[in-house]
């Protein structure tokens, strides 16, 4: 009988297993729970309430970034252009949290199983993250805790912000220069580095008289640049280096890199006459062109048949020539179309093809010099590629073949003989420069962007020079704009927006368009094409006060909470559900090893 109670008392202990014999059991030192034996004597629940998952990692870090340009240092003198909220801003997060990889010597094993942005005043210069981590606090027995991590802002310059306040500190020098008596090529090449963004990198710009120079920290940086002119106009390239130290312990030698990018001296409305040679090599085209266009290449047209060519930039390279009549204020007259008569060309077999579209454009046209009117009655007629543009009263710009002198002998002597057109249509002009107002600039309804350059030492005149200078910038700058409004394929390479007289503008064309019916004019600017201003003055919307507040991070666009996050996968606690968020959970027991985060 005391076997047998004492057999009865010794069943709690013991726990059946599955082959029908009994495995000893403990009992927890904490709640009394029958547990299997460990180390502690604890079962996971109250494991999990004393234990710490997050020893030895920190809670607390800092991180770097540069105003100027807005990057974030990593290590060893890197820096890295990182969005808001981005998987690669969280990836910097968690190399600078220590304790989270595992060092030599520790036993326990961490893993990273979730990281999630918390959202943070935007002025307030910090960056939370909320972080789950697993740990294996005993053979078998997993914790899992969930904690939040607080990154400070510091604010420090990047090696290349500092040598942009440095004079001298360049490595890459690249010098464009381009051999004509203007600036229009290089106020169309500032739009252009202006939207694709070329000029990032650069330390400064400044301007001479026939060019522009470019200051680069490196020879990389400066070889993208050249890349980029490569591609927008025709150019070649001279390289130079000059030595600076050396350290012969080392074999290491510092160098000062120099380019010297030369344009093509044909600019767009240039009138050109041809080599033969040349002329045949592309599409048998009349030797007397005009220069329609620049890009990469050099594209012509024929102003009497319309028929077009490419020059490439080797081809001009290989046998550079210079134009016959440069497209300069002083040698453009202003013509008045009195009408026009369309022209139908007859198919030559020995020349490329006119397309239909092209050969609908041509007319011959009616004009008179427009200080010629209320003096004489001469009149001009002659074909023009831009005839289907022109209407009677319309104002152009053009070249006067009987009164100029060619500086080619063999056109000279063609223009003598009268075996060239009278006149040469280069564009036609819009709005209050056709009327001839004074203020028509004022009134111009688009406007541009201007890069940060500042005025080479030769520029630096005083007295008569200076003003004469600016009065010739001020000349080649309405020049540019002439030619962007009354050219729609130019105007789609750069960036355009609306000028503060738009307004006025719109209404004052849609009055004098209403009887324009007849003639479509693709070439004229529209509001369709004009970009918003940088600067606006409205207030925001109603539907926008979720946005997020201008970051007090300089250089950080405003985006909506948590859509950067969205679009890389990462989890983002909102500002309402911050405030309930704790600064370290509970840890809990988990039955196996989650998957580790990757960032």
């Amino acid at each position: 009988m005391e076997m047998f109670q004492s057999n009865q008392f010794s069943a709690g202990p013991l726990q059946t297993n599955m082959t029908g014999g009994t495995a000893a059991t403990i009992l927890c030192c904490v709640c009394a729970t029958p547990i299997a034996p460990n180390p502690s004597n604890t079962c996971p629940s109250c494991l999990a309430s004393q234990s710490d998952v997050t020893r030895g990692i920190s809670t607390e870090a800092q991180l770097h970034q540069c105003r100027g340009c807005s990057r974030w240092h990593q290590d060893a003198g890197k820096w890295i252009g990182c969005e808001l909220e981005s998987r690669e801003l969280m990836a910097l997060c968690l190399s600078n949290v220590s304790g989270l990889k595992k060092r030599k010597g520790e036993g326990d094993r961490v893993r990273l199983v979730d990281a999630a942005w918390v959202w943070t005043e935007p002025h307030s210069m910090r960056l939370k993250v909320r972080l789950t981590i697993q740990r294996e606090v005993l053979t078998g027995t997993i914790l899992q805790q969930s904690f939040i991590v607080e990154f400070v802002v510091r604010n420090q310059q990047c090696v290349e912000c500092q040598a942009a306040f440095r004079t001298g500190s360049w490595k890459s020098l690249v010098q464009v220069r381009q051999r004509v008596n203007h600036k229009r090529t290089f106020l169309y090449l500032e739009q252009l580095i202006l939207k694709h963004g070329a000029h990032r990198g650069c330390l400064s710009i400044e301007t001479f008289k026939d060019g522009m120079d470019f200051y680069f920290p490196d020879k990389g940086k400066a070889n993208r640049f050249i890349s980029f002119l490569e591609d927008v106009v025709p150019m070649k390239v001279k390289s130079s280096k000059k030595l600076i130290g050396t350290d012969d312990k080392s074999n290491v030698s510092n160098y000062k890199y120099t380019n010297l990018v030369e344009i093509a001296g044909v600019c767009k409305d240039d009138l050109l006459f041809l080599p033969k040679k040349l002329a045949r090599s592309i599409g048998n085209i009349n030797r007397l062109v005009l220069v329609k266009n620049i890009s990469n290449v050099i594209n012509v047209i024929d102003p009497i048949t319309g028929q077009t060519g490419i020059i490439e930039s080797d081809a001009f390279w290989r046998d550079p020539f210079r134009p016959v009549i440069t497209a300069a204020r002083t040698r453009l007259t202003r013509y008045v179309i009195l009408g026009k008569d369309a022209v139908f060309l007859e198919r030559n077999h020995s020349k490329k093809a006119v397309g239909k579209k092209q050969r609908s454009k041509l007319a011959t046209i009616t004009a008179a010099r427009e200080s010629d009117l209320g003096t004489n009655d001469s009149q001009i007629e002659e074909r023009s590629h831009l005839g289907y543009l022109l209407k009677s009263g319309d104002v152009c710009l053009g070249y006067d073949m009987k009164d100029c002198q060619l500086v080619d002998d063999e056109a000279e002597d063609l223009r003598t003989a009268g075996r060239l057109p009278d006149i040469v249509v280069v564009r036609k002009l819009y709005g209050g420069v056709a009327a001839g107002e004074a203020d028509a600039a004022r009134k111009r309804m688009f406007k541009l962007q201007k890069l940060d350059i500042k005025k080479g030492e030769e520029n630096e005149r005083k007295g008569k020079k200076q003003r004469k200078d600016v009065e010739m910038e001020q000349a080649d700058e309405e020049d540019f704009l002439q030619e962007l409004e009354a050219d729609k394929e130019m105007r789609t390479r750069v960036n355009v927006f609306k000028s503060d007289a738009v307004a006025t503008n719109a209404t004052e064309d849609n009055d004098g368009d209403a009887d324009d019916g007849e003639d479509e004019d693709d070439q004229k600017i529209s509001l369709d094409e004009l970009l918003d201003n940088l600067v606006l003055d409205s207030k925001p919307d109603e539907d926008d006060e979720m946005v997020a507040e201008e970051s007090a991070i300089p250089g950080m666009m405003l985006v909506r909470e948590g859509e950067r996050a969205a679009r890389d996968n990462i989890t983002y606690i909102g500002r309402d559900d911050a405030l309930n968020v704790q600064a370290r959970d509970t840890a809990v027991v988990s039955s196996e090893w989650g998957k580790e985060f990757e960032s």
